[in-house]
């Protein structure tokens, strides 16, 4: 069935979402999501791409004051968007990339969402993989356990590990130019040790067989979540009878809109639009 087919069909049923929120994830803004946004929205699916509360201002405007991004934290971050989904007139499907995926699996724990898809998706409790690809591109942000309430940016040599490792330090160099903020390093912390913490603000009940179905997608050559990474957090979910599957998508970096991001894009809308359940709105 041809993409455009999936729609048409999911259109005419009407439970079926037609809207679709994304969440950013760290050292990201909601422009990370720009290209997918237009590419939906061209399909004829409502998009909202909301900030982190108090990250509403353009990337070049946090770049120069990032005292917004400083003092988040998770929990702020999750009702934040329970806040903004349940006004919605019926759950929406649902995209986190990186931590926005950590944030995507609480929202879903919750009961939102029709469907969920974590694009590269950071972990939450008691998925404790810490890879040194992982630590190595984050490094920046918790080398000093004493920074928690700061945020802290990337040089164009470290996005360019992190974030484009696939890509020549030229395209990478333009992909920071346009996208990167800093680091909300509280909320770094809070997502890397939650297995530490036992009411860390990540924790999910594994078992939930009440939750939307969620679509794990991971990128071969991802330096800060490892396919392994990824493989790991789905695998938790085995022992509920609720959705859940795992893809790896070979010879792509972190950053979501990077060459070839159409085919993740189109993938992740079909699967979800194919798997998305009836719910009410919470």
């Amino acid at each position: 069935m041809t993409s455009e087919n999936n729609h048409i069909e999911a259109a005419t049923d009407a439970a079926a979402p037609d809207t679709v929120v994304f969440i950013h994830g760290l050292w990201m803004t909601p422009r990370s999501w720009e290209k997918w946004t237009e590419r939906y929205e061209a399909r004829g699916y409502k998009t909202i791409a909301p900030a982190w509360p108090g990250m509403e201002g353009e990337v070049e405007a946090l770049n120069a004051d990032p005292s917004p991004i400083a003092e988040l934290d998770i929990d702020q971050i999750v009702d934040h968007y329970t806040r903004i989904i349940g006004e919605l007139d019926k759950p929406p499907i649902i995209m986190g990339h990186s931590l926005g995926g950590t944030v995507l699996q609480v929202l879903l724990d919750r009961g939102l969402g029709a469907a969920g898809v974590g694009i590269a998706p950071g972990t939450v409790k008691g998925v404790p993989d810490l890879p040194l690809s992982t630590l190595r591109a984050t490094l920046p942000a918790l080398r000093n356990p004493f920074k928690r309430h700061s945020a802290v940016p990337l040089s164009a040599k470290e996005f360019h590990y992190a974030f484009a490792n696939t890509l020549s330090r030229e395209e990478s160099d333009e992909i920071y130019d346009r996208y990167h903020v800093p680091c909300a390093v509280n909320v770094l912390r809070e997502a890397a040790f939650a297995s530490l913490h036992r009411d860390a603000p990540t924790k999910v009940d594994f078992a939930n067989d009440d939750r939307a179905p969620l679509l794990f997608l991971t990128f071969e050559h991802d330096h800060i979540i490892p396919p392994e990474v990824g493989r790991h957090n789905a695998e938790k979910y085995s022992g509920s009878q609720a959705l859940t599957e795992f893809q790896e998508y070979l010879g792509r970096p972190h950053f979501p809109g990077a060459p070839g991001y159409e085919e993740v894009a189109d993938h992740a809308i079909e699967w979800a639009a194919e798997h998305a359940v009836a719910r009410t709105s919470v």
